[in-house]
């Protein structure tokens, strides 16, 4: 409903708006810019769906879409100084994209090792890697905006495959495959019930480490995937600012979405949803002329609004009110 306003509104306000054409064999409107915008982010809430759906969270995703970006765009524009580079890629797109989820990959083998065997609180396991992640890819790009001029590479975010911007396409392949993963396979119930009780899951046969530590695997990968979106827009491996506050976006997308934050049930279709929601928000305010930094403070105090209604104590004092 929330979604359906905001797409209303925009159209009271701009008749056009959901007016979509054919030009040089690309499809363009605003829809279509929303939902491209927001392919990032909707890469991103997949795999955060499963990591909170066990009772976690993953506050790492932004730092390892800079560190993938910075993986892919050092080993384009600079391979010979770049410390990846002794993996013989020459150049090859498949190849790089290839290191680059690899990387991210042990990103989220770290995280999930950190949370599953070493027990330590996913929010402060996460944080580690959302600080020091950030850094690894500074060091990877010097602290500068690494650009390069590789039109294949280029075309993961700027280009389309029938009429259809490739982000989009990237995040179709993606939900198609958690989806499979997740609703297809025994593996959404063994994440629902890890999150709604690790203990009696455990005594039921499910491996709970292991689950935890495959969650935080998918969603690094996913965040990789995700990361080289921007940077493949913008010809440039960027450190400073791809996937700045993006895992904010991506828990609220979740929250959203109908996932519970204390674990359990979970909403593949309603992650993907709030993600775009937000997405439209974004637009609607920027459209608007309000200023960006709004934007912060408005998804912050969504996030509280989210968090205190999915908080039993809180609901039951809101009903008690309501009753009386």
């Amino acid at each position: 409903m929330a979604l359906l306003g905001i797409l209303l509104f925009n159209l009271i306000l701009t008749p056009g708006f959901f007016h979509v054409e054919m030009r040089d064999g690309r499809l363009f409107g605003s829809l279509i810019d929303i939902v491209n915008r927001a392919a990032p982010v909707m890469i991103l809430s997949l795999g955060m769906t499963l990591v909170i759906a066990t009772g976690g969270v993953d506050l790492s995703v932004g730092a390892v879409m800079a560190i993938a970006g910075a993986v892919a765009g050092c080993l384009i524009a600079r391979p010979e100084g770049c410390i990846l580079n002794a993996l013989n890629v020459h150049g090859s797109i498949p190849a790089i994209i290839a290191v680059a989820l690899f990387v991210a990959l042990i990103c989220g083998i770290f995280n999930g090792f950190l949370v599953s065997f070493l027990e330590i609180q996913p929010i402060v396991a996460t944080l580690l890697l959302m600080v020091a992640g950030r850094g690894v890819a500074q060091l990877l790009t010097d602290g500068q905006i690494v650009t390069f001029n590789d039109p294949k590479f280029a075309a993961l975010g700027s280009g389309s495959t029938f009429a259809i911007p490739n982000p989009i396409w990237l995040f179709v392949i993606a939900a198609i495959l958690i989806g499979l993963l997740a609703r297809k396979s025994a593996y959404g119930l063994f994440v629902e019930a890890v999150g709604n009780n690790p203990v009696a899951s455990r005594y039921s046969g499910i491996n709970a480490k292991n689950v935890k530590l495959t969650v935080y695997v998918i969603c690094a990968v996913l965040a990789g995937l995700a990361g080289l979106i921007p940077t493949a827009d913008i010809k440039g491996a960027d450190a400073n600012n791809v996937g700045l506050y993006l895992e904010l976006d991506a828990i609220l997308a979740v929250a959203i979405g109908g996932t519970s934050l204390a674990g359990g049930r979970f909403s593949i279709a309603g992650s993907i949803l709030g993600a775009i929601l937000m997405q439209s928000l974004t637009t609607t305010i920027l459209t608007r002329g309000v200023s960006a930094e709004i934007t912060l403070i408005l998804k912050a105090a969504v996030v509280v609004i989210v968090a205190l209604f999915q908080a039993p104590e809180f609901r039951a004092r809101f009903a008690r009110r309501r009753a009386a």
